[in-house]
């Protein structure tokens, strides 16, 4: 039944993908805990992964997918499955993450909850649903349909949790992504150039250049942190260079063994601190609109901004062949990178839904090998087989190798906020009193410190 199933969804795809166009993040959510915990919900007992017999079902899915690049591969699959499933109606919603998160955590503890929906992998997010029965294991449907053998366990790791969600990393499968992430460096090609300088091949030349751009009059560095969560992605790949990667996956999945306090980790808080008073960020950065200030890049603001593959899309249909990408370079030159990445937040299937089978349908369509072709079409980064799928333009082609180089030859280690429920809210306070000077290197590490050793003994007796 599984082979059927994938040879139905690539007709439809086929079919419509070239037909269909629409126009138009990963990030920390709320971190409020879940005031009662149920029973941890498990799979189906059986499994039917042919669903054109189910009759005509409405399946509701949320997500946030709002940039162009992602509500186009978005819109394309929708109409694909729905061509294929005639009996299936898609209502989708869709949120910006912030809100996403906002009304998912509501509406899971009500009545009026999706059947499918995206959701941060966080423990402040996934971790409280999982614990609250809120969400299915998909383990069935994972042998059903291949999953297992379709996704590494790298990928699955980042939505796996144990069935009380107290263990983040291993367990049942919870949902799946459709991309891979990478946060990396966004560069002015133009600018670079007239600065006289090459894309920096070790960690040290980066920080070099950024005294150097400083010196010459322009901003090195683009940040728009009014939503706290967007500094985190600056100091993931300041922590990458100087922080064993091994103690960062322990810190971000908030398992014990790691520390917060330990010298590499107050080098790199003291690093990112010595860049804001340097001045090396855009003024006023604490209180800037993420939004307004990545298009301010692409209006050219700025020589460097340190964000996620998710803006490629975007970016690129701005600036052409003006911009290009790379990851944050080694310590050492001929080394592989560190930096902060995973996925893209998967697609999960709440206790609620009235027809799960259909739901995981669903999810198995959107994250099929030919799905992955209509994400790498539309400017995204395919989450599996990346480097088997040409990237529509010059800049995303960098993205995916940056990827690539991060996965096979260095390290991708996991979102700081994944670690604990209120870690989001922590470290995101706390890294805005670092940049503004408020805070100091050890105080940072010390708040960070006290929110990972406090849930660590809790959650690991």
């Amino acid at each position: 039944m599984t082979f059927a199933l994938r040879a139905r969804t690539i007709s439809g795809l086929g079919t419509v993908a070239a037909a269909v166009l629409a126009l138009a993040a990963c990030t920390p959510g709320s971190n409020t805990a879940p005031e009662e915990t149920q029973e941890p919900t498990g799979g189906p007992s059986e499994v039917v992964t042919d669903i054109s017999d189910v009759g005509d079902v409405t399946l509701v899915v949320w997500d946030q997918e709002v940039r162009g690049g992602q509500n186009e591969q978005i819109e394309q699959l929708n109409a694909a499955f729905m061509e294929e499933y005639p009996n299936v109606d898609i209502q989708r919603r869709t949120q910006s993450t912030d809100d996403l998160n906002a009304t998912l955590r509501l509406a899971l503890s009500g009545e009026d909850a999706p059947d499918v929906t995206q959701v941060n992998n966080s423990r402040s997010q996934m971790g409280q649903y999982v614990a609250a029965g809120q969400l299915l294991a998909l383990d069935d449907y994972a042998a059903a349909y291949g999953w297992t053998e379709r996704f590494g366990e790298s990928v699955l790791q980042n939505s796996s949790y144990s069935p009380d969600g107290v263990t983040f990393g291993e367990g049942s499968v919870y949902g799946l992504p459709q991309v891979g992430e990478v946060v990396g460096v966004y560069y002015n090609r133009t600018k670079l150039e007239e600065l006289g300088l090459e894309v920096p091949q070790t960690w040290s030349e980066f920080t070099d250049q950024l005294a150097t751009i400083s010196e010459a009059g322009e901003t090195p560095l683009m940040l728009g942190n009014l939503d706290q969560w967007p500094a985190l992605h600056v100091l993931g790949p300041v922590q990458g260079a100087y922080v064993d990667a091994a103690e960062v996956r322990d810190l971000g999945f908030g398992n014990a063994g790691a520390t917060w306090t330990d010298d590499a980790n107050l080098q790199a808080a003291t690093t990112v601190q010595e860049w804001a008073e340097a001045g090396y960020f855009n003024d006023g950065f604490n209180g800037a609109d993420y939004d307004a200030v990545w298009q301010s890049f692409t209006e050219g603001e700025g020589v460097y901004l340190m964000a996620g593959s998710w803006l490629a899309a975007d970016i690129h249909a701005a600036m052409g062949e003006d911009v290009g990408f790379f990851a944050p370079p080694p310590t050492q030159e001929g080394a592989g990178p560190v930096t902060t990445g995973a996925t893209g937040l998967p697609f999960a299937v709440t206790s609620q839904a009235e027809h799960p089978e259909v739901a995981a349908a669903y999810i198995d369509f959107i994250t099929s090998p030919d799905a992955m072709s209509v994400i790498a079409e539309t400017g995204n980064m395919p989450v599996v087989d990346t480097a088997e799928h040409e990237a529509p333009d010059p800049l995303n082609a960098e993205v995916y190798e940056a990827y690539g180089q991060a996965v096979g030859e260095g390290a991708l280690l996991p979102y700081l906020d994944w670690a604990t429920p209120t870690m989001g809210e922590t470290l995101g306070q706390a890294l805005q009193s670092l940049l503004a000077g408020e805070m100091t290197p050890e105080e940072f590490a010390q708040a960070a410190e006290d929110d990972y050793a406090a849930f660590v003994g809790d959650a690991n007796p």
